[in-house]
């Protein structure tokens, strides 16, 4: 705990059985008060793993998409009690040891959310990441940053932390069950008013971290310049998208 706030660790596995032990291990228990791992259906011994190390496993029955994966990470934190919930990849691509600065920049009232950038310190391209996304995250950031009226150095990062009135608020099941969600729920965030900030979080780019392909990236990106101008024309009135709707679909009814 922080601040007597419960924190509790999700990590949206698929296929993470070469890492999520090491993912694990490094998770700073002083306080964290619960890890809890959801299966999206993976076709290795992620689940079997993830008992092994005791943790509480919640496994859809078939691959419902990385958005889904998540909206379940959050409802069940969230019926568990978490004051703070912190999503952390399960692949070791993020260091676990910045949940303490994260959670605690939410429990000291300063934020709402805390983003783990890639970006912040010019850390991205040093640990891995491709050069064709990284031009394409300065691209959608920027456009993203215009049509927003916002300055963040990223929206596209894994590492994300919660206080539960964002997660209980947002209309969270008008997202996506995509990709796309990452940025859905930030894009709701803004809209709604809550205070986002951001720590750099140097990245590690190898072999068994996850990745979407070309194709499943150009399709994201579409979708994120998609959810952009819908946020324009709600501002504007011109259209009305059920994302933005403060009496739509929520984790917790």
């Amino acid at each position: 705990m922080l601040h007597n706030k419960k924190i509790i660790v999700v990590m949206p596995a698929y296929n993470a059985e070469k890492t999520l032990e090491r993912t694990y291990r490094e998770i700073p228990t002083d306080i964290v008060d619960e890890v809890l791992v959801v299966d999206d259906h993976s076709r290795d011994n992620t689940v079997q793993i993830a008992k092994k190390l005791g943790l509480p496993v919640y496994v859809h029955e078939v691959n419902m998409g990385y958005g889904a994966n998540q909206k379940t990470c959050y409802s069940q934190a969230l019926k568990r009690g978490a004051d703070i919930v912190v999503m952390l990849h399960p692949d070791y691509q993020y260091p676990p040891k910045l949940i303490t600065a994260m959670a605690g920049l939410i429990a000291s009232g300063i934020f709402d959310i805390v983003l783990g950038s890639r970006i912040l310190g010019g850390m991205a391209l040093k640990g891995g990441m491709p050069f064709y996304k990284y031009i394409a995250n300065r691209i959608l950031t920027s456009i993203d940053n215009v049509l927003l009226g916002a300055k963040l150095s990223e929206y596209h990062t894994g590492y994300r932390a919660f206080a539960k009135e964002v997660l209980l608020n947002l209309p969270i099941l008008e997202d996506s069950d995509d990709f796309v969600f990452d940025n859905e729920i930030l894009t709701q965030a803004h809209y709604f008013g809550y205070r986002i900030g951001e720590i750099t979080a140097p990245s590690k780019y190898f072999k068994e971290a996850s990745s979407i392909n070309f194709r499943r990236s150009v399709v994201y990106g579409l979708s994120v310049l998609a959810t952009g101008f819908k946020f324009v024309l709600q501002k504007m009135k011109i259209f009305r998208f059920p994302i933005f709707n403060p009496d739509g679909k929520k984790i917790i009814p």
